[in-house]
């Protein structure tokens, strides 16, 4: 897909009509319509997922019984192809055939919002319910830069590309959705040791399940994924791991639970039984207890469709990088719930993170005013009146997680996010 990156005036515009949408719609339902009833108002909603581990939530809820649980006994959960499949089908909504919401990258609700990557930039209103996890993806090189010495450091790769490119050769590097988090984790980590990502490199799209295949080939030079391809990619001796997206950003967000924006308003005590039953699945995924079997379903076919061996050892932190490097780091294993659900509370602090890296790359204007985007696209009021349904304390929880640090030293204080930006040296913004 060629993205088209509409005029500052057609963002708007649509953030200014979403807005008035929004508050129309709460005022006609407000948050007590939710205490009204606790009848779910239809049995199912169609949730889409991508075979990353990430969506194992989604996943374990119908596995284990806990949409059924909440009365919502006819839920759908369907593979999809791509990210660009998923945008489509929640385009589509179910019925047109696509789905409700599902597994998504956290900033594709702002992108969706916005109608920055949609067909004729029209504006698909999406909430951000819960965040389904925290960090555990990767960011791969292939096996020719073995004894380059390369890891988070990813200047030891500059010279190498240079001389690529003086020579004529194009870089191949890969993600999975420009704006998506894969997108940024990479661009961030190459923008970082010096490489402009939008100049010295040649960032293509590649699904996540083709990555490794890509790779072997030799298609790309490096790429950003979830988890289980790039444990694939070692376990075929085909690459290694330069970092973990954890070791770029300790407890970073990731995918989300989004659903369209039409669905939730109209389905508030619905929304309200998935989001517990996600949240009950998120609870069971963290339990270390839980992980051999939890990587067993979702090795089966209708899911993954991935040997046992790619999924069970970095969900529980146990890494192997590929280059003789071995670990074992808790640290950074993937997160689903966190303490008092902090993995899975959606921060709108993280969200204008999402925006701002946006801003940074020219996803999204420059001016964009980022506090509309986030508050028009963060549901985390609904997320406590679930966590509240559950029984759960949710006095911790609130709008920020405050400043955040990553490897190089770069701070990110949400309060201040033009303050963040006048700091990057490295930045295509429009």
């Amino acid at each position: 897909m060629t993205l088209i990156r509409p005029t500052r005036r057609k963002v708007m515009q649509s953030l200014t009509g979403l807005a008035a949408t929004a508050v129309a719609a709460r005022a006609f339902m407000p948050g007590g319509a939710w205490a009204a009833t606790t009848v779910p108002e239809v049995t199912g909603a169609k949730l889409g997922f991508i075979a990353l581990t990430d969506s194992a939530p989604l996943i374990i809820a119908e596995e284990k019984g806990f949409y059924a649980k909440h009365g919502m006994t006819d839920m759908l959960v369907e593979k999809q192809a791509s990210w660009g499949a998923t945008r489509d089908n929640m385009a589509l909504g179910s019925a047109g055939g696509g789905i409700d919401g599902g597994h998504i990258l956290r900033p594709k609700a702002h992108l969706y919002t916005a109608g920055t990557v949609m067909q004729n930039n029209l504006s698909l209103p999406i909430y951000t319910l819960l965040s389904l996890n925290e960090q555990c993806q990767g960011i791969s090189v292939t096996q020719d830069y073995a004894d380059s010495g390369v890891g988070t450091d990813s200047s030891l790769l500059k010279d190498i590309f240079a001389a690529k490119r003086a020579a004529g050769a194009e870089i191949p590097v890969a993600m999975t959705f420009p704006g998506g988090t894969h997108d940024l984790w990479i661009r961030y980590w190459l923008a970082a040791g010096g490489i402009d990502p939008s100049t010295e490199v040649d960032l293509i799209v590649v699904p996540p399940a083709q990555m490794v295949a890509n790779m072997k080939v030799g298609n790309m030079e490096a790429f950003c994924v979830g988890e289980p391809w790039n444990e694939q990619l070692v376990n075929q001796g085909i690459g290694f791991t330069a970092c973990t997206t954890g070791e770029v950003w300790a407890n970073h967000p990731e995918k989300i639970l989004g659903m369209r924006a039409d669905w939730v308003d109209a389905h508030p005590n619905a929304t309200k039984a998935i989001l517990m039953a996600v949240m009950e699945a998120q609870m069971w995924c963290e339990d270390a207890a839980n992980k051999d079997e939890m990587a067993q379903i979702l090795s089966k076919r209708q899911w993954y469709n991935v040997p046992v061996a790619d999924i069970a050892a970095r969900i529980k932190g146990e890494i192997n990088y590929g280059n003789g490097r071995m670990e074992n780091r808790p640290d950074l294993a993937m997160r689903f719930w966190g303490e008092a659900g902090s993995a899975s509370f959606p921060w709108k602090s993280l969200d204008t993170w999402f925006v701002t890296e946006n801003k940074r790359w020219g996803y999204l204007p420059g001016d964009l005013d980022t506090a509309a985007l986030v508050n028009q696209t963060n549901r985390s009021d609904l997320w406590i009146e679930a966590a509240t349904e559950l029984g759960l304390d949710t006095s911790a929880l609130g709008d920020s997680r405050g400043v955040e640090t990553f490897f190089d030293g770069t701070t990110f204080d949400p309060a201040d996010p033009e303050g963040y930006l006048d700091s990057l040296s490295i930045k295509t913004m429009v």
